[in-house]
């Protein structure tokens, strides 16, 4: 049932926006696009949450399936001074900072996490450019991390993800996800694809894997995990880099 209901969400994304895919840019630039979209975001929206709870999950796939390459999308070498020190040491010195609305701050290094909880999943990745792939991820259950840090439920409703690729001069990439979606089974903080470690183009050492929703919200080269209440005062308020500078929607599930 899972994989018709996800099927049938993206269905009415379609019908009410056109295309989400192939057709993105062209529809958000006109001037009817972004209305449609933001119809339709908010449509899909409210239909996943109520035929999708969070035990809904994203379409699994055999490892006969794995795509021959998986694409980089977006930034491909970050130019960060601070992540260039990182892979010059292959990352033996990375520590994702988790904080914010938490009892118990960490600096996790991938062993650490790999200890905390280790799953894999085959997955497709769907991006708004047009191209999907397949893929095996192996990493750590955001869900298990944000139990590690003892996240203040009675005000965090929100992860914030900070990265080390700079998209504008000062301002690197973000994300967020409110925490039905964060601790979604298959929400996973990833440090390998197809039982090598995560190749940099694909966002090395640590990326952002939320199998029900577009390419964009998979953050890479995560640097840092910010539990808050609001997502007003995160940059342009709306929750994400391209929600913030090309009017994407904050949610993007399919």
């Amino acid at each position: 049932m899972a994989v018709d209901r996800r099927a049938f969400v993206r269905g009415l994304l379609f019908l009410a926006a056109g295309s989400v895919l192939a057709g993105y840019d062209r529809i958000s630039r006109s001037q009817w696009g972004p209305q449609v979209l933001n119809g339709a975001e908010a449509l899909t929206s409210r239909v996943q949450r109520l035929l999708s709870p969070q035990t809904s999950m994203a379409e699994e796939f055999a490892e006969t399936q794995v795509s021959k390459t998986f694409p980089s999308n977006g930034t491909s070498l970050p130019s960060c001074p601070g992540y260039r020190a990182l892979l010059a040491k292959d990352f033996a010195d990375y520590r994702l900072r988790v904080d914010g609305l938490v009892k118990r701050p960490a600096d996790l290094s991938i062993a650490e996490l790999r200890a905390i909880d280790e799953r894999e999943q085959i997955t497709r990745h769907d991006c708004v450019q047009g191209w999907s792939a397949i893929g095996k991820w192996q990493g750590t259950s955001l869900a298990a991390v944000l139990d590690h840090v003892l996240v203040d439920l009675d005000r965090a409703r929100f992860a914030v993800f900070h990265c080390f690729d700079e998209m504008k001069p000062g301002l690197l990439y973000y994300e967020s996800l409110d925490l039905e979606e964060a601790r979604h089974p298959q929400t996973l903080l990833a440090y390998a694809l197809n039982g090598a470690p995560l190749p940099v183009a694909n966002g090395a050492p640590l990326r952002l894997r939320v199998e029900r929703q577009l390419g964009y919200k998979h953050a890479k080269y995560l640097s840092r995990i910010e539990l808050v209440h609001s997502l007003a005062d995160i940059h342009g308020g709306h929750g994400g880099y391209y929600e913030d500078t090309e009017g994407r929607e904050w949610y993007a599930g399919i």
